[in-house]
């Protein structure tokens, strides 16, 4: 026999951020997040001239949005290690 409070019912039961609800799908900090990406991206784009990169010993040509985009790679990257580490 089953218990009759449990939730086993086929029922989602919780915080509506949980469970998906329209209170869940827009937090400030997902706003906060697509904003700054947004942003970023625009900015990134925007800036489309050749510049030369140095990558130690060798320097490379490219378009000024790649070596952005590269940089905003490695940094989300390194926080995203950061921030998993942190949290065990």
């Amino acid at each position: 026999m089953s218990p009759k409070g449990g939730s086993r019912s086929g029922k989602r039961t919780g915080h509506p951020a949980r469970t998906g609800g329209a209170h869940g799908r827009f937090t400030p900090r997902r706003i906060l997040f697509l904003v700054i990406a947004v942003l970023t991206l625009v900015f990134i784009f925007e800036n489309t001239r050749k510049v030369t990169v140095r990558l130690l010993i060798p320097e490379v040509v490219m378009p000024l949005y790649l070596a952005l985009l590269a940089a905003a790679v490695l940094g989300a990257l390194c926080a995203a290690l950061y921030l998993g580490r942190r949290g065990k």
